[in-house]
């Protein structure tokens, strides 16, 4: 389902839109999932304001002393100008399902 939703743009009322880029690339380390997306929430300004991607690696935090970071993939963006927290990408389902959860919460009544 989520390969099917490639390049869906959807503008809401507000003049807030979303887009989704999904496809398929080869496994690997980065990507086991075998899935490149992008799942962006942007403000009538075209600022992105949410989104769920793997698209870049990102710098976990520490988790305990003298532990290395690691880099991450999957991240979300949960603000404007955030430079992503891992995200734990369980199935494009999910993911999906995920995403119109926070959009639902930040546009409230919009989103309807």
């Amino acid at each position: 389902m989520l390969l099917n939703l490639h390049g869906v743009k959807f503008t809401y009322r507000n003049g807030y839109w979303y887009e989704i880029i999904a496809y398929q690339v080869a496994k690997s380390l980065q990507r086991p999932h075998g899935i490149r997306y992008s799942l962006t929430l942007h403000d009538r300004h075209c600022q992105r304001i949410f989104g769920l991607d793997n698209s870049h690696a990102s710098v976990s935090d520490k988790s305990g002393p003298g532990k290395k970071k690691r880099l991450e993939w999957d991240h979300i963006h949960p603000a404007l100008n955030h430079k992503g927290t891992a995200y734990q990408f369980v199935n494009a389902q999910q993911l999906i399902d995920d995403f119109f959860k926070a959009v639902d919460l930040i546009l409230g009544d919009f989103a309807r």
